[in-house]
């Protein structure tokens, strides 16, 4: 008998291109998951539209994220891949979840709080109720693991609480409290060498970027700030160039520019230039592969419709599940 898999979820945002920080971040593990665990991966755009100021791209951010996704290796035969607003029921569990999950509960959120501070002009009823649409996300497909990192992992708490108040308040053990899978995921750095790599802050470098492109961009990445000249030794340890070298480079160049750059014997420059080609040669499989797949468009979008009956099927059962708790009426 083939022993049943843990169930993972895990969802992003459509607001853009996906940048380093997503792939090392995010994308990859999504792939290497799939060895493991029943794999359910959400393209959330009914969460994007908190933030977003118009809709206009949303269709076309949603056909890229799965085009990078599928290009990276998430396996639409393995896992199911879908659209969050294509299974409506999440909707109506986050409405039922909404109705044990104390207001304050809610503005409390440090969460919160950061995006009222980002976006203080449209602070509406959707950023507040975030979380429980989250919640809602995970809950419906029974997930039991859910990959968050550190700052992610208040999150998922939230999700505990409410499961916990769910169950206390209808007397059911309906939904699952999902546990944490902790995973690697990366602080990178954008090209400013501050700043986590972020549209917003315009600092990113796109995976689907062309050569030429991602070239242009690594070579306008900060370095160490405190070697103003050619001739003076940098310090590695504080240089975000070097940090990607870490993630793109051979262990003999990292360890050559650990020590060429300390003595001044390579430039700011030329470790750049290096760092670039070495970006390029490591994402082009990708980009080949991408590039197949946007000249199918038809075919990823079965690939998301296809997701989408495959994860209503799920929804349903909890849904009925969960009205039967509630104690809703059954409709005929």
């Amino acid at each position: 008998m083939t022993q049943k898999r843990v169930r993972v979820f895990s969802g992003a945002r459509p607001t853009g291109k996906q940048h380093l920080g997503n792939y090392l971040g995010a994308i990859l593990n999504y792939v290497e998951m799939q060895k493991d665990f029943d794999c359910i991966y959400s393209i959330v755009d009914i969460h994007a539209l908190t933030t977003v100021e118009t809709t206009l791209q949303l269709k076309e951010n949603c056909l890229d994220m799965a085009l990078d996704w599928l290009a990276a290796g998430v396996d639409p035969e393995q896992s199911i891949v879908f659209i969050q607003s294509h299974v409506p029921q999440v909707m109506e569990l986050h409405t039922l979840l909404s109705m044990v999950v104390p207001m304050g509960k809610l503005t409390d959120l440090p969460t919160f709080k950061e995006k009222v501070r980002m976006h203080p002009q449209n602070v509406n009823y959707g950023l507040l109720g975030y979380p429980v649409l989250m919640s809602a996300d995970i809950l419906l497909y029974k997930a039991e693991l859910v990959p968050v990192g550190i700052d992610q992992a208040p999150h998922l708490e939230f999700t505990r609480e409410v499961v916990r108040s769910f169950n206390y308040q209808y007397n059911t053990q309906v939904l699952l409290e999902p546990q944490m899978k902790n995973t690697p995921v990366m602080k990178v750095l954008g090209t400013d060498g501050v700043n986590k790599m972020s549209k917003s802050l315009n600092n990113e470098i796109e995976i689907a970027a062309d050569a030429p492109t991602t070239k242009k961009l690594v070579m306008s990445m900060v370095t160490d700030t405190n070697r103003k000249l050619r001739s003076d030794p940098g310090n590695p340890d504080i240089c975000n160039v070097f940090s990607f070298h870490k993630m793109f480079s051979s262990q003999e160049e990292i360890g050559m520019i650990d020590v060429e750059c300390r003595r001044a014997g390579i430039g700011c420059v030329d470790c750049k230039k290096t760092l670039a080609t070495n970006i390029n040669n490591a994402m082009a499989p990708f980009r080949e592969r991408r590039h197949e797949w946007m000249k199918k468009p038809k075919q990823v979008w079965e690939i998301l419709y296809n997701g989408a009956d495959r994860a209503r099927t799920i929804a349903d059962v909890t849904m009925a599940e969960v009205r039967d708790a509630i104690g809703l009426p059954r409709y005929r």
